[in-house]
């Protein structure tokens, strides 16, 4: 879920401008990545999310392997009127970036851009210094070399991301999708979030600490996969769901319900029914239910002040302040 954010939301009418820096061999997948979450328009949705730019420092960038060249963007110059920042990202990790462009970045930071490392983009960032004493994920197979290059970063290489405020990292190609997912959703709510990750046919949220990888053995018959039993609750959140009554509605133990979360989500039955739970809640709120009481009871949560509490822990912001940043009727 979002955290409180210094950019917090744009109220000008014009979109949060978003601008990608592609420098030499960088990878394709992450930069189709951030043109499917910020770059495509969204006419369903009634208005632009964002303004979204490529850049690089040289008019010609020959981008991974020799894949393509990709020409036509604009110069390293657009950098400095970003409001978030995608830094470049590519395999060989162990070749300092341009000068150029880790000024670029340091510039960004010090006028309080928000930067974004996707994948080895952490390298980038910490080769600019603005990741000093900072949280930070990489791909896990860049884990140690990280750490013996940054010694003064504070890495999490188990974790899909890390949101540190105006700084977040990506750990690899496809956890770029969650972070940029993760970004919507702090920047324009649950129920936009939802929208985008419908167009891409993705998960809608998957939480920053999950694990990068997850054990999915080929099932043997009969069918172990949750999605039944999910769909099932997710229709049901307002009801006194419990683990016991998931596991009986999936025909197994306890144990084995626990066993199966853990190997294809990577998290506990009890931890995703509350997210479920807090993310229904963030849509009531979204679509103007004012009552707190009824958003708590609608969304199976139980109390006002039980969705208060869950909420400060997991955004950090109170209902009323998520109702005055993602409510009906706000620019």
């Amino acid at each position: 879920m979002a955290k409180e954010s210094s950019q917090g939301r744009r109220q000008e009418a014009e979109p949060h401008r978003v601008v990608v820096v592609v420098d030499e061999h960088s990878n394709p997948f992450e930069l189709g990545c951030a043109t499917e979450v910020f770059g495509l328009r969204r006419p369903e949705l009634g208005r632009e999310l964002y303004d979204f730019r490529l850049c690089s420092p040289e008019p010609r960038t020959l981008m991974r392997d020799g894949f393509f060249t990709l020409t036509g963007v604009a110069g390293l110059e657009a950098a400095d009127a970003a409001d978030t920042l995608i830094v470049p990202n590519r395999p060989d990790t162990e070749v300092p970036r341009r000068p150029a462009v880790l000024d670029a970045v340091r510039r960004a930071h010090a006028r309080g851009a928000r930067l974004v490392g996707f994948c080895s983009g952490a390298f980038t960032l910490a080769e600019a210094g603005v990741l000093d004493g900072r949280r930070a994920t990489a791909h896990w197979q860049w884990a140690d070399d990280f750490r013996a290059r940054f010694p003064s970063v504070r890495l999490e290489p188990e974790v899909l991301f890390v949101d540190d405020g105006d700084i977040l990292t990506a750990a690899g190609s496809a956890a770029a999708l969650d972070l940029g997912l993760h970004l919507v959703r702090r920047d324009h709510g649950a129920e936009v979030a939802n929208a985008v990750s419908r167009r891409l046919v993705f998960a809608a949220h998957r939480e920053g600490g999950q694990r990068q990888f997850v054990e999915r053995p080929m099932p043997d018959l009969p069918d172990e996969s949750l999605a039944p039993v999910l769909a099932w609750a997710q229709e049901r959140l307002d009801a006194p769901l419990t683990v016991a009554g998931l596991a009986a509605r999936a025909a197994v133990s306890p144990a084995t319900l626990h066993r199966r979360f853990q190997a294809q989500l990577g998290t506990t039955p009890l931890t995703w029914l509350t997210r479920e739970r807090l993310a229904l809640a963030c849509r009531l709120i979204e679509r103007g239910e004012s009552r707190f009481e009824v958003v708590a009871r609608r969304s199976g949560i139980g109390t006002a002040a039980h969705l208060r509490t869950l909420m400060r822990r997991e955004t950090g912001i109170t209902p009323s302040a998520y109702r005055s940043r993602f409510g009906p009727g706000v620019a």
